[in-house]
């Protein structure tokens, strides 16, 4: 009974980023691209100052009116898992306009998995995004990242298109 691992999810808060995040936010970002590449090496590698780079991104966008990044957080103040979303329209001008929320990046530490972090995250970003008027939210998944495939068809996602990749 109760947690193995030290860590207690109820002592968990999930808020909006502060400036006082971003840097940490950084961190969990390069180790996201890490998670990913060991799962697939055609995937995108952390540019040098990628940290960096993503935590100015964080930053820039935290007064953003259609950018949303929120924090899980310990009692200690440690950042243990993020995610950033944003409003927007997803589809071509040929189309019916059709605002969409985009969760563009979504990480947790290792010893926070499995113990609804993640799940919290994501309702938080869908409540916001519900409260702007938002009916739906997209995200990319890669093809080889099985554990987040099985949080996604827990948080009732499913497929709508395959992105492809081909060789030249």
């Amino acid at each position: 009974m109760g947690n193995t691992s030290g860590h207690d999810a109820d002592a968990i808060t999930i808020r909006q980023a502060l400036e006082d995040d971003v840097q940490q936010i950084g961190k969990l970002w390069v180790q996201l691209v890490a998670y990913h590449r060991e799962r697939d090496t055609r995937l995108p590698m952390a540019a040098e100052d990628g940290e960096l780079l993503y935590a100015a991104r964080i930053r820039d966008r935290l007064d953003d009116s259609h950018t949303r990044t929120y924090v899980a957080v310990t009692k200690d103040g440690e950042v243990v898992g993020f995610t950033l979303g944003l409003i927007l329209d997803l589809v071509p001008e040929m189309f019916a306009p059709e605002i969409s929320g985009f969760l563009a990046d979504i990480y947790v530490l290792p010893a926070y998995r499995g113990r609804g972090t993640g799940r919290k995250l994501v309702e938080a970003l869908m409540a916001w995004f519900k409260s702007r008027g938002v009916t739906h939210l997209e995200l990319y998944v890669a093809t080889k990242n099985a554990e987040g495939r099985a949080f996604w068809a827990k948080m009732g996602g499913h497929d709508i298109m395959q992105r492809v990749r081909v060789e030249v």
